[in-house]
């Protein structure tokens, strides 16, 4: 059994998911993946179901009922990794803004020490490719806003390409975590953080989608400009759990 499963939160992602699952299982490193979609119209999770056939050991499924939010995708899909023992778990895109390649680097981070390494488009300098400027300051001058509202000197708080150390999320209350928009990468981090754990920035190159349609919208833009304040506040009067 491998040590590392990567997991793929996915809403009608049906033109992007053989291709990344593929080229996870190409690398010359044993990672099992499962995909967690929120019952997508278009057909990704028979495709994933599909492909099963292929990859019956090292490919899983979780289908939900109802499109629910990307942080309570990965809170299902944490709680099924630490039940299954797997020591290194992975956060990752389906729509290759995430180079397959790299999920090695990240897991060379976490065995040589880190509990928490992050694919950061920030560490050096903007490595993000084929975003509109508008998309490049929102996320950059959000990635400062939250370092000076949390005190974490993390470059790229926002980035969704994580991986944990198993013991990392069994000692979060992830019943607790509150934010299910992209403000879920923020609070997951900022609760390391106030746990003392080491977060290791491993820069990466940042691709903008090609198929399939951002999840992007005013509402997650909100949640994270306000809910990082409120969330700030809170851990200042109860450090564990807020």
């Amino acid at each position: 059994m491998s040590d590392s499963l990567v997991i793929i939160p996915t809403y009608n992602e049906i033109e992007n998911i053989e291709a990344i699952i593929g080229a996870v299982f190409a690398l010359n490193k044993d990672f099992h993946v499962l995909v967690v979609d929120d019952n997508s119209p278009d057909g990704t999770s028979a495709k994933v179901l599909e492909m099963q056939k292929e990859y019956s050991d090292t490919l899983f499924l979780e289908t939900r009922m109802e499109k629910s939010g990307l942080g309570t995708a990965y809170i299902h899909g944490f709680k099924w990794a630490i039940a299954k023992k797997y020591d290194y778990i992975f956060e990752m895109d389906a729509d290759f803004s995430h180079n397959p390649e790299d999920l090695k680097r990240l897991y060379r981070a976490c065995v040589n020490g880190a509990d928490v390494s992050v694919g950061s488009r920030y560490k050096k300098g903007v490595n993000v490719v084929n975003w509109p400027l508008y998309r490049v300051l929102l996320s950059y001058g959000a990635s400062f806003y939250v370092k000076i509202i949390t005190g974490m000197r993390v470059h790229d708080p926002t980035a969704g390409f994580v991986c944990y150390q198993r013991y990392v999320l069994e000692n979060i209350d992830l019943d607790s975590v509150r934010f299910v928009g992209y403000a879920f990468q923020i609070e997951m981090k900022f609760r390391a953080y106030l746990k003392n754990y080491d977060i290791k920035e491993v820069s990466i190159i940042f691709r903008d989608r090609v198929k399939g349609k951002s999840k992007m919208n005013g509402s997650i833009v909100r949640e994270a400009i306000f809910g990082v304040f409120m969330m700030k506040i809170r851990s200042l009067f109860k450090r564990d759990g807020f």
